[in-house]
């Protein structure tokens, strides 16, 4: 799958629910706590893309480990600029 199919939104939050094994209101709970931003519709109808799924699966995964959405919040955060400084890293190597 390219990156560009990983990030466009194709699920509705019902379908991301059932795959995710979480509620609705959780995933609405993670989206006001700034834990993700599924692409929107005209309309305004949530859509989540693949990237999103991953997010959410890891979400369930620090949470049953024991964090609460605060530490999960900064776990995403570092995780993401750890990825940031690799992509960094990788390009310096390939100049």
């Amino acid at each position: 799958m390219t990156e560009g199919a990983q990030e466009m939104g194709l699920y509705a939050i019902s379908v991301v629910a059932h795959l995710v094994g979480t509620g609705q209101q959780n995933i609405r709970l993670y989206e006001r706590k700034g834990l993700l931003t599924p692409d929107r519709t005209a309309g305004g109808t949530r859509q989540y893309s693949d990237a999103d799924l991953a997010v959410l699966r890891r979400i369930s995964e620090l949470l049953d480990e024991g964090l609460n959405l605060a530490g999960v919040a900064k776990v995403l955060e570092l995780e993401a600029a750890n990825a940031r400084l690799q992509a960094a890293l990788e390009r310096a190597r390939g100049r």
